[in-house]
């Protein structure tokens, strides 16, 4: 079918107009942020976090060797380059999951929200488990089993 001159200019700038469209939209996508949850309710910026490395614990209160690594993340926290959030693998939420967590001498923030989905990680079968991020926002590695301040240090400095 042959289409006059003025039509063909007016479907190729609707092409044009389609396309630049798609890809803002694309880009704006890649762009979201994602925000999670914290044990109190506020909201953490997932963003916020860049610069800093970010060790994802999941923990249980029945896991024993959790209970052994808290006082390691601790003092990894207080590191102005680190920052450890607690995720509880039971999914307790809300002023339980902040009672428990005093309970068991958690200082570092707590998710309220598993992030993981959001980031394709798989939820960790066994306990405990630290996802490591690097200040890019890369997931580094996930380590398993009760982690260390001198082994989480040795991985940061590597």
């Amino acid at each position: 079918m042959q289409y006059p001159e003025a039509s063909l200019a007016f479907i190729n700038s609707r092409r044009r107009y389609g396309l630049a469209s798609l890809l803002v939209l694309l880009l704006l996508a890649g762009c979201q942020n994602q925000e999670f949850e914290r044990a109190d309710g506020t909201v953490l910026d997932w963003e916020s976090l860049r610069g800093h490395w970010v060790l994802v614990n999941y923990w249980a209160e029945w896991c024993k060797p959790c209970l052994e690594e808290i006082p390691e993340l601790n003092n990894l926290d207080r590191s102005s380059s680190v920052v450890v959030l607690g995720v509880n693998f039971d999914g307790v939420k809300g002023q339980s999951l902040i009672d428990l967590g005093n309970e068991m001498g958690i200082e570092y923030g707590m998710l309220a929200e598993d992030p993981g989905p959001e980031f394709g990680w798989q939820l960790p079968v066994g306990l405990p488990v630290t996802f490591v991020v690097d200040p890019d926002g890369n997931l580094k590695e996930a380590r398993f089993g009760p982690q260390t301040e001198e082994d989480i240090t040795a991985l940061i400095n590597q």
